[in-house]
C-alpha cells in the first residue's frame, strides 16, 4: 500500500491546470484505456526487465479487457500521477493510492481494489512499534501520508524521505538507516527477495483502503471501472492475481 499524500500547495493547482477528462463515450470511440502508474512499487507495479508488470498492472489490464478496450501505459513519478490525471494525460491511475479526504478533493476513486497497512521493516525484531523508533534513523518514501505521523513521533533521531521505496530499502540494507516504513506487502516481498538480509516486518500500524483514480467528475468511467472490478472478483480473476503475487487474498474484507 502506498500511503501517499498530495500536499495542499499541489492540490491548489488542480483548479488551475485541470483539463476535461475523456468521457466514457469518447473512450469507447478510441477503444483504448490510457493507464498510468509509477512502476517502482513491487509487487504492485514494477519493471521486470523492460516489461511493466505487477498485481495492479495486471488488474488494470484485466479491467480494460473486461470493458472491451485495448490499453496503453504511461509511467510517471508517483507524486506527479494525479496532476497528470488532472491534465488528461491518462484516464485511470493504478498506483496504490490510499483513499483520503484530501485526495478526494482532487480526484475521484473507484471502489477499493485492495486493503493493506503500513509497517516497519528493519534488521531488529524489536523495532516493531513507533515508540521503538526513538533514537533511530528511519527512511520513508517522500509523499506518503505516514510521513507527518512519523515526523511527529518524539525522539526519532532522523526521518529521511527518499524518492522511491527501493531507495529506502537500499538505505536499510547498507546500514544508513535503522528502519524503513512502507506497505506491509512491499516489506514482505523485500524480505522474501533478500533472505540473507534477515529483514523483520512488523504487524501493520494502520489499515488503509487503496483504489484507482479517475479525474474528478468522470463518473461514467468510474462506474464502468467499478463494474469491471466487481466482475473480476466474481469470476475469480481477482483472487487468481492476488494469490499469484501475495499468496493470499488482499481484498478489503
Amino acid at each position: 500500500m502506498r500511503l501517499r499524500i498530495i500536499f495542499a500547495s499541489v492540490l491548489g493547482l488542480f483548479s488551475i491546470i485541470s483539463v476535461r477528462a475523456e468521457t466514457w463515450a469518447e473512450i469507447q470511440k478510441t477503444k483504448t484505456l490510457r493507464l498510468a502508474t509509477d512502476g517502482t512499487f513491487s509487487p504492485f507495479n514494477f519493471h521486470k526487465g523492460t516489461e511493466l508488470t505487477g498485481f495492479e498492472v495486471e488488474l488494470a489490464e484485466a479491467v480494460a479487457t473486461k470493458l472491451g478496450l485495448k490499453f496503453s501505459w504511461k509511467v510517471y513519478p508517483f507524486d506527479s500521477l494525479l496532476i497528470g490525471l488532472s491534465q488528461n494525460r491518462f484516464d485511470l491511475v493504478a498506483a496504490s493510492h490510499g483513499v483520503t479526504a484530501e485526495r478526494q478533493k482532487a480526484v475521484d476513486f473507484t471502489i477499493p481494489h485492495y486493503c493493506s497497512g503500513v509497517a516497519i521493516m528493519s534488521k531488529e525484531a524489536s523495532l516493531s512499534t513507533l515508540d521503538a523508533l526513538k533514537g533511530k534513523n528511519v527512511a520513508i518514501q517522500v509523499g506518503t501520508i505516514f510521513v507527518p505521523r512519523l515526523v511527529a513521533v518524539p525522539g526519532i533521531k532522523n526521518v529521511r524521505t527518499l524518492p522511491r521505496d527501493t531507495d529506502c530499502l537500499q538505505a536499510l540494507l547498507a546500514g544508513r538507516v535503522d528502519a524503513w516504513v512502507s506497505d506491509v506487502f512491499v516489506g514482505k516481498a523485500a524480505a522474501k527477495a533478500q533472505p540473507d538480509a534477515k529483514l523483520f516486518v512488523s504487524a501493520p500500524l494502520l489499515i488503509e483502503k487503496i483504489a484507482m483514480a479517475v479525474q474528478k467528475g468522470n463518473d461514467g468511467l468510474r462506474s464502468h471501472v467499478d463494474g469491471a472490478l466487481r466482475e473480476l472478483v466474481a469470476d475469480g480473476t481477482y483472487l487468481k492475481l492476488s494469490l499469484k503475487y501475495f499468496g493470499e487474498d488482499i481484498s478489503c474484507k
